[in-house]
């Protein structure tokens, strides 16, 4: 069990990766298929757990996220939650949760002398659009350019790059890195030369991701402590009784990839 408030309060980084539209069932399949030998070899305890996301798309699942709602486990027990805004007087914390005393994490880690940076992939966090501007507000610093978005085949190793050169510039104080992988949300199909996105394009574009995601989180942890964090924002149906796509309640879109561990 994580005790993020111990890790918090003495000053271990923080990764936070968001694999956006990733299916459960993509991620597990592809793993179990041996297409993500990175993820395989540093995620603990066999890998993906199958957790509930509190949203069906981009924006209110990372609204939900950097609220302190996390996705749960599809059980009535559940283990204490990562970070919680301070709640009523009369509901009682575990002491494992970080608590924050500010409308969201990000504001709460500022007062712990966190620097937070966001890694934007898809276009929720471009500043292209009014509403593409509303999570990319939440952080210190944001970066997005078009090879950070999904159109582009080597998104993710444009996405690391920027990453890895962010979190060297902030070595000397605690570090809240967060990147939203876009590799996952269509368009995927060009990963296996098709023009139509599907379960097989998904699996091949999170084969893609593995090495990236590997090279980031081998080089973070090569000389500083993380708390790191990996899920998907949501699924995507691709057909499943002729629906498609996203912001609907469908076991393909509600049930996500999620793993969590201290390195």
């Amino acid at each position: 069990m994580i005790n993020a408030s111990d890790a918090i309060l003495t000053g271990a980084n923080i990764l936070f990766v968001t694999l956006d539209s990733l299916r459960y069932d993509v991620a597990r399949t592809a793993m179990d298929e041996g297409r993500t030998p990175h993820l395989a070899r540093l995620l603990p305890d066999g890998g993906w757990e199958l957790r509930q996301t509190p949203g069906t798309f981009t924006l209110p699942a990372h609204m939900a996220f950097f609220s302190g709602f996390l996705p749960k486990l599809p059980q009535p027990e559940q283990p204490p939650r990562l970070w919680e805004c301070r709640p009523p007087s009369f509901k009682t914390v575990p002491s494992q949760t970080f608590v924050f005393e500010a409308p969201n994490l990000l504001k709460g880690l500022n007062q712990h002398d966190y620097r937070t940076v966001c890694i934007g992939g898809v276009t929720y966090f471009s500043r292209e659009t009014p509403l593409g501007g509303v999570l990319p507000d939440m952080f210190d610093e944001d970066h997005w350019r078009p090879e950070f978005c999904s159109p582009e085949p080597d998104s993710t190793r444009h996405q690391v790059d920027q990453a890895l050169g962010l979190a060297e510039q902030y070595c000397g104080r605690p570090l809240f890195l967060f990147v939203n992988v876009s590799a996952t949300h269509v368009p995927h199909g060009f990963y296996i030369g098709d023009s139509r996105d599907s379960i097989c394009s998904q699996k091949a574009a999170l084969s893609y991701a593995d090495t990236h995601l590997g090279r980031l989180i081998d080089t973070l942890t090569r000389d500083r402590r993380w708390l790191i964090i990996m899920c998907a924002d949501h699924g995507d149906a691709f057909g499943e009784d002729g629906y498609w796509g996203r912001g609907i309640v469908r076991p393909e879109v509600t049930s996500v990839p999620f793993a969590a561990w201290l390195s």
